[in-house]
């Protein structure tokens, strides 16, 4: 029965959650921004191994800002901006500072290729020339603000229980050998 309650004890420290684990240059977070802008609702979205701390989006300036997080020096991101949102000639300035990433694009979309240096804060701004090309401004309505807070609990709770099932399925198999080895 100790020997139970060891192989218990000792899985705690072995099993680490995956959130406890370093970001890697290759990981890719993915952000979805919900831009609500002239009536429309837009989502752009980041794949990055940096994460967007916080988002503005300026229709009069046709600009969009990112407040980018990291704890790497070298940055990778991918960024996906609906053509009808910000379309054009886009211009990105990182850090107040022009900046030429690989953009391409077709009718619906641009895509834009990051790759700079620098962990800590930065902050990219991408400028457009174009905004709402092919829609009309609707009126705003005076929505509630979205519920955008995070479920992690339930997360956790979910790898709580397997952890738990994981180990209640290895005491019951020592269990069965330790009852095994005492009729042997």
């Amino acid at each position: 029965m100790k020997i139970i309650f060891l192989v218990i004890f000792a899985l705690f420290f072995v099993v680490t959650p995956v959130y406890g684990q370093a970001l890697s240059d290759a990981t890719g977070l993915v952000n979805r921004l919900e831009i609500e802008t002239s009536g429309h609702n837009f989502e752009v979205e980041t794949v990055a191994n940096f994460d967007i701390s916080t988002f503005e989006f300026d229709k009069d300036e046709k600009r969009l800002t990112l407040h980018i997080v990291s704890g790497l020096e070298n940055n990778l991101g991918e960024i996906i901006i609906p053509k009808n949102l910000l379309g054009g000639n886009l211009t990105l300035y990182l850090n107040e500072q022009e900046y030429l990433p690989k953009i391409k694009s077709n009718d619906k979309i641009s895509f834009i290729s990051l790759n700079f240096s620098g962990s800590g804060e930065n902050k990219l701004d991408v400028v457009g020339t174009t905004y709402l090309l092919g829609l009309t401004e609707k009126s705003e309505k005076a929505l509630p603000p979205p519920d955008v807070s995070p479920s992690s609990d339930e997360d956790n709770g979910l790898i709580y229980l397997i952890i738990l099932v994981i180990i209640l399925i290895i005491a019951g198999v020592i269990a069965l050998l330790i009852k095994r080895q005492r009729k042997l």
